[in-house]
């Protein structure tokens, strides 16, 4: 098989649309965007790449395949992958997601009620890494309050989606946070510090508006909330270890067998619940694991195959700067995620090709990093069939439709993305 084309083949890139097709085929015929699994739809994509190349051999093919999706990238993010589960999982069984969710109550002034509500989203979907779970813990406590207080319920649940999102976009421990930093080759910490920096005046600016617009309702928060300070200990410490720049293998082992001497200690589990536990949330990341492989094998057919000359080349003529560039990434994990509904997988697939983008007009990794994992977020966190908003909707009986005119923190951090690429905000040094 011949090395990289220079000129580009554009039927390269049969095999991705093969793909969007059958996912998105199939969601807007059935009215289910998860009705085609995204498994099936990229294997059957990666079947339509082996068909390139008819006088190579098969066997040379796959081995082009193996070659790619057995990556020294791929491999790192699967184990961390894999790590990242296990203490989600085990943390979640002793007791840590109410004591956080508990904990965070218990401190918000009634005049800051829904803003609070978003704060407290934040935190939780930062230490746990997951959007959907923060979601799943804290939609049914925001429909309480707003039953309690009057509230409109799209209200309150905007609010807890805008909050799933910002962890979903900046925690140590999210898929979407590794898979960027991964792809294009910059540490977990340094990219955390850029994406910070400029998704920070979006989460402000939400605070305000829900205060805004709730300072109406001044009721107490409804029920009282126990905690126990040790269990929220593991989140804490997986978040300062990562900020102090301890390696991701050791912070998550780290993280699951605290998580897991907590629960032992305070009684929650026992040492088979732990690993029952721990096992259950690393057989839980097998999907995204397996699809990361085969990503990376189809990747490999595409590239050689001159897919991905072809698209960098289309790109690049229509791309005459470095804010262009930055754009164009931007747009390109845009469409992704709004193929898949998935933004993990949209910055896995968007990631190598965004890596390519960066080096020919010497973008920053970090900043590459955080435009990828910006702006899937953003686009994540509006589609009203992605799994946030539909979760968020089945949980408290309304549409997703509904939510839309209240998710602010989603579409001010997607303003704040295209702000600072207009502005080159912030300065980065080499």
């Amino acid at each position: 098989m011949k090395k990289d084309n220079q000129k580009g083949n554009p039927f390269a890139l049969l095999p991705l649309a093969v793909f969007l097709v059958l996912f998105l085929g199939v969601g807007i015929a059935t009215k289910d965007f998860y009705k085609m699994p995204v498994l099936v739809a990229f294997i059957t994509a990666t079947a339509v790449a082996l068909m390139f190349n008819r006088k190579e051999p098969l066997n040379k093919k796959i081995e082009v395949f193996c070659e790619g999706a057995g990556h020294s990238d791929i491999m790192m993010m699967c184990i961390i992958f894999i790590l990242a589960g296990a203490f989600a999982s085990v943390a979640k069984a002793m007791g840590g997601v109410d004591a956080t969710v508990n904990l965070s109550l218990s401190f918000i002034p009634s005049q800051f009620l829904i803003g609070g509500l978003f704060l407290i989203a934040c935190f939780i979907s930062l230490s746990m890494g997951t959007s959907v779970g923060t979601i799943t813990a804290l939609a049914p406590i925001g429909l309480g309050i707003a039953e309690t207080t009057g509230m409109p319920i799209p209200l309150v649940i905007g609010a807890i989606i805008g909050g799933g999102m910002f962890g979903d976009n900046l925690s140590m421990i999210s898929d979407t946070t590794i898979t960027a930093a991964r792809t294009q080759g910059c540490e977990l910490r340094d990219k955390f510090k850029v994406n910070f920096l400029i998704v920070l005046p979006a989460a402000l600016i939400t605070i305000v508006l829900l205060t805004v617009m709730t300072w109406q309702y001044h009721q107490e928060i409804p029920g009282r909330y126990t905690y126990e300070w040790v269990k929220v200990l593991p989140y804490v410490a997986v978040l300062v270890g990562a900020l102090a720049g301890v390696n991701v293998f050791v912070l998550l082992a780290g993280g699951t067998l605290l998580a897991g001497a907590v629960g032992v200690l305070t009684g929650s589990l026992d040492l088979f619940a732990v690993v029952e536990a721990a096992s259950n949330g690393m057989i839980g990341m097998a999907e995204i694991v397996i699809l990361s492989i085969i990503i990376g094998g189809t990747l490999e057919l595409i590239k050689r195959n001159g897919g991905i000359d072809y698209l960098l080349g289309f790109i690049k003529r229509r791309i005459h700067t470095k804010k262009g560039a930055e754009f164009g990434i931007a747009a390109l994990v845009s469409l992704v995620d709004m193929c898949t509904a998935n933004n993990t997988i949209a910055i896995v697939m968007a990631g190598p090709l965004a890596k390519d983008i960066a080096e020919e007009y010497d973008i920053d990794p970090r900043r590459t990093a955080s435009i990828l994992d910006i702006f899937s977020a953003c686009i994540q966190g509006i589609i009203p069939y992605g799994a946030q908003l539909l979760i968020a909707a089945g949980l408290v009986g309304v549409s997703p439709m509904e939510i839309l005119g209240y998710l602010h923190y989603p579409i001010l951090m997607g303003i704040c993305g295209i702000i600072a690429i207009v502005i080159g905000f912030p300065k980065l040094k080499k």
